[in-house]
């Protein structure tokens, strides 16, 4: 596991955000076109094709290589609905996470390793 200062993680944030961006989008489509999908996919007796399910399954390939790029960097994904990101850190000699959500402009908030972002606290 690598740990990150606060100035280590936001260094990373122009790095992430813009796959962060694509990846909710991509995840969007991909939810959208499941449902307009649902009742064929979830027919064994049909025969499902065409460029509906060819586009789903682009989809969903384009997320799991964004979600590997970001864990590439030592970055944890929390929630990919909501775009939350953990960077793991130290403060006060207890490991904690950074805690960052899409469209934040920079990391403001940690949170211990066991509550989560309900658990948010501000990082100054």
């Amino acid at each position: 596991m690598k740990y990150f200062t606060v100035e280590e993680a936001n260094a990373l944030l122009p790095t992430l955000e813009p796959i962060m961006k694509q990846l909710l989008a991509r995840r969007a489509r991909a939810s959208r076109l499941a449902q307009q999908m649902g009742d064929v996919l979830g027919d064994l007796r049909s025969n499902v094709g065409g460029p509906e399910l060819s586009t789903l399954t682009q989809d969903f390939a384009a997320i799991e290589r964004m979600i590997y790029t970001i864990q590439a960097h030592g970055v944890v994904i929390k929630d990919v609905n909501a775009g939350l990101l953990d960077f793991l850190s130290e403060r006060n000699g207890r490991d904690v996470y950074l805690c960052w959500k899409y469209g934040e402009d920079r990391i403001e908030f940690y949170h211990e390793l066991h509550t989560g972002f309900a658990g948010r606290q501000p990082v100054e």
